[in-house]
């Protein structure tokens, strides 16, 4: 049960790291670029700031000027920038990211329909054709990842029930015995349950800690894989446990219920 439970802890947790790397790269697919007019003064473009941060689903409104622009123009292009360097090419603009719920083409058409129509914004740009690319590819990774989560977790009952199974079937000549002297189904089914729900919890915890010493481990190569807060690691850790529990009740009641009805008492 611990090597089962181990096994759909790590993917629950490849499963959130791959959302949360989902959401930043829509993010950053999703970002839109407001091209500000040359005649706009500070006043105004604090203003467009404001304004384009209070939008509903933007998570940041980034203002970039010309010297920004120009760095970041020359750190792209390295020593081939330099032909432009006497030349303010490049205007001022603001960058909009995005919350992850906003980032789909439908939504964005809506906010750039919006922002073409403000004062002293030359244009507005963002790449749709690799936005709908980028959500096909994060549609496709998801299917196939719960498609093998599925796989898992039915790999992990069926594993957890065919033990159950053995122990109980271990037991039969205490279970006719218990049967010849009058006790029902439900009152023999009763200890197993009990004992399938303790060995789960024990799962559960091993589980949890196995998981522990694979986060860390993970964390000596990969630091960026650190979770934000120490809660996630917490509520993480209490999932496994409910799991185990759970896991441990339905193999015990299904495997039991099955077998006890088979035990003859002839």
């Amino acid at each position: 049960m611990a090597v089962s439970l181990v096994m759909i802890g790590l993917f629950i947790f490849v499963g959130y790291m791959a959302q949360q790397v989902s959401n930043w790269l829509r993010q950053r697919v999703g970002e839109v670029e407001l091209f500000i007019d040359d005649r706009a003064d500070e006043r105004t473009i604090e203003m467009l700031q404001q304004r384009a941060g209070a939008r509903p689903g933007v998570a940041e409104a980034l203002f970039v000027s010309q010297e920004e622009a120009r760095e970041i123009f020359r750190a792209e292009f390295g020593d081939e920038a330099d032909v432009f360097s006497d030349t303010p090419f490049l205007p001022a603009s603001i960058k909009i990211r995005v919350q992850p719920s906003y980032a789909n083409p439908d939504s964005l058409q809506t906010l750039i329909a919006d922002f073409g129509t403000w004062n002293r914004v030359d244009e507005v740009v963002f790449n749709q054709p690799l936005l709908v690319k980028v959500q096909q590819n994060l549609r496709l990774l998801t299917t196939i990842g719960l498609i093998l989560g599925v796989v898992v977790v039915l790999a992990a009952i069926f594993l957890v029930a065919n033990t159950i199974r053995l122990t109980i079937y271990a037991r039969r000549l205490l279970i006719r015995t218990m049967k010849l002297v009058g006790a029902t189904d439900r009152f023999i089914r009763g200890p197993f349950l009990v004992e399938g729900i303790v060995q789960g919890f024990i799962a559960g915890v091993l589980a949890a800690a196995m998981l522990w010493g694979i986060y860390r481990l993970m964390l000596v190569y990969l630091p960026q894989l650190e979770l934000a807060a120490g809660i996630q690691l917490i509520l993480f850790g209490l999932i496994i446990i409910g799991l185990g529990v759970m896991l441990g009740w339905v193999g015990s009641y299904f495997a039991a219920k099955r077998f006890i009805r088979r035990v003859s008492l002839h």
